[in-house]
């Protein structure tokens, strides 16, 4: 069963978080929060089993700012999907995958977007998949700038 992760009901969704993003753990409670009382812009998602365990979770947002490789704004963005080692396999990720999409239509997005690191090979796989085609690789860079204090 899929269901919407709220305020009262997240316990299943924060261990699977911090299984994909160990750094997550820490993140600020106000931004979890943040998450799950703004149900216009951001969609938390987990896959529960008969016994109530969740087994899976996807992150949606809306995103106004430029997306690549989309045609629209704005756009509806799959921040985070995973499911268990154990529970792979077993149509989860699309299930989740197919309710961020009816969340994204209803809130009329015409675009679903993700992204992945480009040693990702495994998530590559995954996008295509679920019915995601690539359309375009991205190198960032950043260089560090000496504050000059006046």
């Amino acid at each position: 069963m899929i269901k919407r992760c709220t305020l009262l009901d997240h316990q299943g969704w924060l261990p699977l978080r911090a299984d994909l993003w160990p750094d997550s753990a820490s993140d600020n409670d106000h931004d979890k929060q943040t998450m799950l009382s703004t149900p216009e812009r951001y969609l938390v998602m987990t896959f529960v089993n008969e016994e109530g365990d969740a087994l899976g979770f996807a992150e949606a947002s809306i995103r106004t700012d430029y997306v690549n490789g989309t045609h629209s704004t704005p756009v509806a963005f799959l921040e985070g999907l995973y499911v268990q080692p154990a529970s792979r396999g077993q149509g989860i990720a699309r299930r989740l995958v197919m309710g961020v999409q009816q969340w994204a239509e209803e809130t009329g997005c015409t675009e679903l977007a993700s992204d992945a690191l480009l040693d990702n090979q495994g998530s590559h796989a995954m996008h295509k998949a679920l019915g995601f085609a690539e359309t375009e690789r991205v190198v960032y860079f950043l260089k560090p700038l000496v504050v000059i204090k006046t």
